[in-house]
């Protein structure tokens, strides 16, 4: 069977079995799917199988599957412990699957199709330490293609750009007289950010090395050692490698400085809003995520320094010592 592997269990009934096997065919065949992806939706739909079969054991066709059944099988994953993108990527599969029985004119209905999971727990975005930021940035340059990479990374933390805007920077955009630079966000948005003085200082270095790497009709700001734009790999590259020549404690990256920028902007100032504008999000939603950032660091320095916090952790430390109530 092309792209497709093992068969499903001979526990299952054939009634069972084939049509998943007709399906994982149709994917690798027609609609030339990787043999990965055939490998995912056969796990999760010989899962899917195994469960209803273990649940009914006189369910033996697709057409008795119920949306009530579909339910029930997303709570399982749900307690045996799959995030909400995992759950959402089996459901996915179980409609697809049934798109494919109906389109065959094998059934009607889809039983997934009105099912949903369980949203997962938002990933905080990681944050630097201001200090080691800036004993990273504050590390001398020996070479002009370090000068390029640190006036890139100053750029990053002091304006909060996204690395496709950094990478898409032209000359024309900079304006280091006045401070500021214009990036072109997602959906076209423009938007003017300032650009700190250690930034300016660094773009200004780069600038005075730039004509010998560029011709005079390359508008990239950053380019590479062959005179050409800057590919977005090449910046995570060289960051990661300037993370371990500084002796970094975490994997540096693009995204890193953006977060660090927007957390310690965040903790400074307290003005949600202004870090929206400044990250260009369209929607404040997006930012708020940051705000849990801050509470974080506050209840951390809280922990250190408040005296009830402090008895408490003390308590905790030695189990053995008694309180007298009186």
């Amino acid at each position: 069977m092309t792209g497709a592997d093992s068969r499903i269990p001979e526990a299952l009934p054939d009634t069972l079995a084939q049509p998943v096997d007709a399906f994982i065919e149709y994917l690798a065949a027609e609609r030339r799917q990787s043999p990965h992806t055939c490998a995912a939706y056969r796990r999760d739909l010989t899962r899917l199988a195994q469960w209803l079969a273990s649940q009914a054991p006189a369910l033996t066709v697709w057409g008795q599957v119920t949306e009530s059944d579909v339910r029930r099988y997303a709570a399982t994953l749900n307690r045996e412990g799959l995030t909400g993108r995992s759950i959402a990527r089996a459901l996915s599969a179980i409609r697809r699957f049934y798109e494919y029985l109906i389109r065959e004119h094998r059934l009607r209905h889809n039983p997934a199709l009105a099912v949903k999971a369980p949203r997962s727990g938002r990933r905080l975005p990681v944050a630097a330490d201001a200090d080691q930021l800036a004993h990273l940035l504050d590390t001398p340059s020996e070479e002009p293609l370090e000068v390029r990479d640190l006036a890139m990374f100053e750029l990053f933390y002091s304006s909060g750009l996204r690395l496709s805007e950094l990478t898409g920077l032209d000359l024309g955009n900079l304006d280091l007289t006045s401070g500021e630079v214009r990036v072109l966000g997602k959906g076209s948005r423009e938007r003017l950010l300032p650009i700190g003085r250690k930034a300016r200082q660094a773009l200004e270095q780069w600038l005075k090395l730039r004509p010998a790497f560029a011709a005079d009709s390359e508008p990239a700001v950053f380019v590479s050692q062959r005179g050409s734009r800057l590919s977005s790999r090449s910046v995570q590259l060289r960051l990661a490698r300037w993370g371990q020549k500084c002796g970094a404690d975490q994997h540096l990256h693009p995204h890193l400085l953006r977060h660090s920028f927007a957390s310690h902007l965040l903790e400074s100032s307290g003005d949600l809003r202004a870090v929206q504008e400044l990250l260009g999000h369209a929607d404040i939603a997006t930012t708020q995520v940051y705000t849990h950032l801050n509470f974080q660091h506050l209840a951390q320095v809280y922990d250190r320094a408040h005296p009830r916090a402090r008895r408490r952790s003390a308590v905790r430390q030695a189990p053995g010592d008694t309180i007298d109530d009186g």
